[in-house]
């Protein structure tokens, strides 16, 4: 594996935000973040920030506010990642099962291909949704105490960071995984393949195996070439299904 440098690790990671309420606490992110050599940040949502607010907090880190992407949905922000996390305690109405540590975080993303990794951070008061969670790929939960397990924002941002920062940060050059977008449209193939041959009982398994299907593709950061692939089962399964019923029926 070639190591990459410290440019290239800061540049593909990328801090995502959910609907933050107040714009002190995206200052005190944007400082957490440059600290740590990440500049990537984007926004989700149309709330509009007192630029002071978020100007104060984030002193020498103001270029990072000023160059953040600003997206309406999390679907938007995600479109273009090859690997996606939530910051977050919940696993999400489908469970998921990859929870990772600070530390094992930086060290999943070290063994990924080329290509963008966002982190997304809920609100403060109530933090990301179970949607919202369901939409990444894996989880990372912050070990606090049970006593008083709430962090902010900023201060989960940090720890988050530090961990990626100190992890040394070496990524598979050469290869390119699929984007969520990509996959997206994979998974919704799949499903019609699926649903074409019955396999669907009710609509609560479809929308489980669409979550599991999305979540082993987008962890398992395959190539172009090797989703193509495995697409490929999903339509030869359906003709072949089709083939012998109407072979039965003759």
């Amino acid at each position: 594996m070639e190591k990459s440098n410290g440019k290239e690790w800061s540049e593909r990671i990328e801090i995502v935000l959910v609907e933050t309420q107040d714009g002190a606490n995206i200052g005190s992110v944007c400082r957490a973040m440059k600290t740590m050599g990440l500049v990537n940040l984007t926004i989700v949502g149309d709330r509009e920030y007192d630029e002071n607010r978020v100007r104060t907090l984030a002193l020498h880190a103001s270029d990072l506010w000023e160059n953040a992407k600003r997206t309406k949905t999390l679907d938007e922000a995600l479109s273009s990642s090859i690997f996606s996390v939530g910051a977050t305690r919940r696993r999400g109405k489908f469970r998921k099962m990859s929870s990772y540590s600070p530390e094992q975080l930086a060290e999943k993303i070290s063994s990924l291909p080329e290509g963008k990794v966002s982190i997304v951070f809920g609100r403060e008061s109530d933090g990301l949704r179970d949607d919202e969670v369901n939409k990444c790929a894996a989880i990372c939960t912050i070990p606090t105490s049970p006593l008083f397990p709430s962090l902010n924002l900023a201060q989960a941002v940090q720890i988050i960071s530090y961990a990626l920062f100190t992890g040394n940060m070496e990524y598979r050059t050469g290869l390119v995984a699929v984007d969520k977008g990509r996959i997206n449209r994979a998974v919704d193939g799949m499903s019609r393949h699926l649903d074409a041959i019955g396999y669907y009982k009710w609509d609560e398994e479809k929308k489980w195996t669409e979550q599991f299907l999305s979540d082993i593709i987008e962890r398992s950061a395959l190539s172009e070439s090797e989703l193509q692939r495995f697409e490929k089962i999903f339509t030869k399964t359906e003709s072949i299904v089709k083939f012998k019923e109407r072979d039965q029926e003759e």
